[in-house]
């Protein structure tokens, strides 16, 4: 390993330090776990950075800091998908179905108006749709950024904010480590979520226009995840948290989110009981198998940039 001396733990890393939450649609539930993971720890960041339904996520944890993650997981165990994405009331020509059911979930939340309001510094991350480029959305009205990050495009109407029209900031930034370092962080703590951000299985799609295309996302989004947490991890310490889970829900499927959540949970919080920072590097565990439902001892090395977390 190369760099400083070893030291122990979330509580050792330079400050500011930045909690990253990223995209993820119904498996944002397994953010819920790991943020129980670091309540338990005592862990505050200095800022939090999302994208889509982390940026929600990450808005409320922003709003009540330490005892956010009781309330989400409530508030996960009990969403449908009615109640995101309700059907008959189009919104308009631009998407499939209207934001009011993120509109009610963000009322509800017991979120202030500006993102200056919240008790911790707060980015929202976006697309501008007309020019390609990360937006992020760190003051001025809180709801209009958090509708913009998660506007999937065609799903969810784009958002018209400051003249740029906005849609779901995962199509540049999925997990936005590269936006929380541009904002300061001097590490990070990646919360990511889905097979995208799990290592690629070298799986033949079937023979499905469906299957090849699905197949075809998921490298895109590898990369784009796989590249920027390694441009980061050159300057700054960027710990990633694993989920240990195994089998992802359909995207509509939001009946699951009690498993995601505990098999989430317990696993990040093992990994933390174990981890050791020494320096800028990329601190996760590396799997060299398939990954396995519920608590595990991780399989780790270090490659040239990538450090030891000892379980």
């Amino acid at each position: 390993m190369r760099g400083n001396p070893t030291t122990t733990g979330l509580h050792t890393l330079p400050r500011p330090v930045a909690v990253v939450v990223g995209a993820g649609g119904v498996l944002g539930a397994a953010h819920i776990g790991v943020g129980h993971a670091l309540e338990r720890h005592g862990f505050v960041p200095d800022l939090i950075v999302g994208t889509s339904v982390g940026a929600l996520n990450g808005a409320i944890a922003a709003a009540h800091p330490q005892r956010a993650a009781p309330w989400l997981d409530h508030v996960w165990t009990q969403l449908r998908r009615r109640d995101v994405y309700p059907l008959g009331y189009p919104s308009s020509r631009t998407s499939v179905f209207t934001d009011r059911g993120l509109r009610r979930l963000i009322a509800r939340a017991g979120l202030p108006s500006r993102i200056e309001e919240l008790a911790v510094p707060f980015t929202a991350v976006a697309t501008d749709l007309v020019t390609g480029a990360g937006v992020p959305l760190d003051r001025g009205d809180l709801e209009s950024a958090l509708l913009a990050s998660a506007a999937i495009p065609g799903m969810l109407p784009p958002v018209n904010r400051a003249g740029r029209t906005l849609v779901d900031g995962g199509l540049v930034a999925y997990v936005p480590v590269l936006a929380a370092q541009q904002a300061g962080a001097a590490s990070v703590v990646v919360v990511a979520t889905g097979p995208e951000s799990a290592p690629l299985r070298p799986v033949v799609p079937r023979r499905r226009a469906g299957a090849i295309a699905a197949r075809a996302g998921l490298l895109m989004l590898h990369h784009q995840i796989e590249r920027d947490l390694h441009e980061v991890s050159r300057h700054i310490p960027t710990v990633v948290l694993p989920t240990g889970i195994e089998t992802w829900p359909a995207p509509w499927d939001f009946g699951q989110s009690q498993r995601l959540i505990s098999t989430a949970c317990t696993t990040a919080e093992r990994f933390l009981n174990g981890l050791r920072v020494g320096g800028p590097g990329l601190y996760r565990a590396e799997e060299t198998s398939a990954p396995r439902e519920g608590p595990r001892e991780a399989s780790l090395s270090s490659p040239a940039n990538t450090a030891e977390v000892g379980l």
